[in-house]
C-alpha cells in the first residue's frame, strides 16, 4: 500500500456502493458547482501512460524536422509520439466510420 493511503471502512464502502447505484440526476452536486471555464485546465496531470523503450529507425530528415521544431531541440520524441498517436486516432476513426 502506498504511504499515506488508507483502507475504506465498511461504512464508507456501503456509502460508495449506494452512490454507485443512484442515477446521475439523483446525486446532489450542489456543493460542487459546474466548472465552465477550462482555460487553466491541464491535460495528463494524473494519467501517465506506460512507456515502452524500443529501437526504431526513422528517416534522418524526419528526425531533423522534429528536432528543429522542438523548443530548444528538447521534447522532439514527445512530439513524434504525439504525431503517431494522432495518426492512430485518425486511422481508427476512419476504420470505425467505414
Amino acid at each position: 500500500m502506498k504511504k499515506g493511503s488508507t483502507r475504506l471502512d465498511n461504512d464508507r464502502r456501503a456509502e460508495l456502493s449506494a452512490l454507485e447505484e443512484l442515477p446521475d440526476d439523483r446525486i446532489n452536486t450542489a456543493d460542487v458547482p459546474e466548472l465552465l471555464d477550462w482555460a487553466d485546465a491541464r491535460r495528463g496531470v494524473f494519467y501517465k501512460p506506460v512507456k515502452q523503450q524500443i529501437t526504431l529507425r526513422l528517416d534522418a530528415d524526419v528526425v531533423t524536422w522534429f528536432k528543429m521544431h522542438a523548443a530548444g531541440g528538447r521534447g522532439y520524441q514527445t512530439d513524434i509520439n504525439r504525431a503517431l498517436r494522432e495518426h492512430v486516432y485518425r486511422a481508427e476513426k476512419q476504420r470505425v466510420d467505414a
